[in-house]
């Protein structure tokens, strides 16, 4: 049995072992957090929108005439025709925002017309027209869309003053509002308040009808940490927003996004030059734009474990080598009493899995305290067990890697150095 000799070696070399067992047990600590924020990071950013992402871009327009001069609502009827004209287009709408854009419109809904504000939810509020639903290609799991008559006009002066008769959420919304309901059509014909102003404790008294339900539709906002809005709490009014700026959404058949997203910006410099056209995006371009931060800490996250690991494993390598040339006389010794190659290979492995084991334990508790102190000061969710064991593994595993070149010189010193002088 090696772990006597071992534990009496390991007293002698008291600094070097504390060392090492710190340094894996930070890296332990480090690891496992990492790993479970990239995981976080990616199932983050791998959520799905609810639109139709591979065949649909967006273009931001802006008049040059001022709101006096513009007749926004025939300007913008007119653009939506030529785009619903160009070769390959499904649908077009004009609307305040879409998922994942980064900004738009939010409110305030109530169950009852006198219920205080901590009892409201705030949701976020697209006005897109008839034609939104097919151009965002959001699929609709219970009642109807807005019928052609029950479509106005909105602009960004009737912030604040209207109330629609009429809506139709998301069915996490509907599902957060109404938790009673067993099915999405059951909130179908329910009733809520709405409230552009969030520092008023009331409601408008008029009710909002709810006559659709989607599937899901993402908030603007889903990608940006630290806000309050959760990510498919969305709302779709009967109106059709008109303003000097405003987003286009084009769908498009499949295969033909990127040819008619050229063709698009060209067909409309060629209805009215009178305007700025910019953030001319594919979808896929907004999710990576908004999500850009996310992976950029994924990256770095990465980056920082791997650099962490080569220094542990370097560590490891220089201090069993440095015990490996302290020890070549007592290693000489043991091999003209008969010991084996494989003899002194096992001994430092076993050795160095001692050491790490320490290391791995002290680690996964100080991982543990870590995840805790982060997930008090960021939206960061409380780390599985799994990544503490997987991150001890992998250390220990390095670890074990990493002496194997000290080790293989100890096995290859002879018998014969037994007899020189140290």
């Amino acid at each position: 049995m090696q772990l006597r000799p071992i534990a009496s070696t390991l007293r002698y070399n008291a600094t070097g072992v504390v060392i090492i067992v710190l340094q894996i047990a930070l890296t332990v600590a480090i690891l496992c957090n990492a790993l479970s924020i990239i995981q976080q990071q990616r199932l983050r950013m791998a959520r799905p929108s609810g639109v139709d992402e591979a065949d649909i871009f967006t273009l931001r327009n802006r008049w040059a005439t001022s709101g006096t001069d513009g007749d926004f609502e025939s300007l913008t009827r007119a653009d939506l025709l030529v785009l619903r004209g160009l070769a390959g287009v499904i649908d077009a709408a004009a609307m305040n925002s879409f998922p994942l854009r980064g900004y738009g419109l939010t409110w305030n809904v109530r169950l009852r017309p006198r219920q205080r504000l901590p009892s409201a939810s705030s949701v976020a509020v697209y006005a897109g027209g008839e034609q939104a639903l097919n151009a965002l290609g959001v699929r609709l799991v219970a009642g109807r869309w807005f019928r052609p008559d029950e479509i106005a006009p909105f602009s960004v002066s009737d912030i604040g003053g209207v109330s629609p008769a009429e809506v139709v959420i998301t069915a996490s919304l509907a599902r957060a509002l109404f938790p009673d309901v067993g099915t999405d059509a059951a909130a179908v014909g329910r009733v809520v308040y709405l409230n552009a102003n969030a520092s008023t404790d009331v409601a408008a008294q008029t009710p909002t009808r709810v006559i659709g339900i989607v599937q899901q539709a993402q908030t603007p906002w889903a990608a940006v940490d630290g806000t309050s809005l959760p990510d498919r709490s969305s709302m779709f009014w009967p109106y059709q927003y008109v303003a000097p700026t405003l987003a286009y959404v084009v769908r498009t058949r499949p295969g033909r996004r990127d040819a008619v997203m050229r063709a698009a910006e060209q067909a409309l410099f060629a209805a009215d030059p009178n305007r700025i056209i910019d953030e001319a995006y594919t979808f896929r371009t907004t999710r990576a734009l908004m999500y850009r931060s996310d992976r950029a800490l994924s990256v770095t996250l990465a980056a920082v474990s791997v650099l962490l690991l080569a220094v542990t494993a370097c560590g490891v390598v220089g201090t069993t080598a440095y015990w490996v040339a302290q020890r070549r006389r007592q290693i000489g010794i043991r091999r003209a009493l008969g010991a084996r190659r494989g003899d002194i290979l096992g001994y430092f492995h076993l050795e160095n899995l001692l050491i790490a084991s320490g290391g791995a334990g002290l680690g996964i508790a100080l991982g543990v305290a870590l995840n805790l102190a982060i997930a008090a000061m960021a939206p960061v969710a409380r780390m599985s067990g799994a990544f503490l064991g997987g991150a001890a593994l992998i250390v220990l595993a390095l670890s074990q890697a990493a002496v194997l070149w000290p080790a293989l010189r100890a096995a290859s010193v002879p018998p014969a150095e037994a007899t020189r002088s140290v």
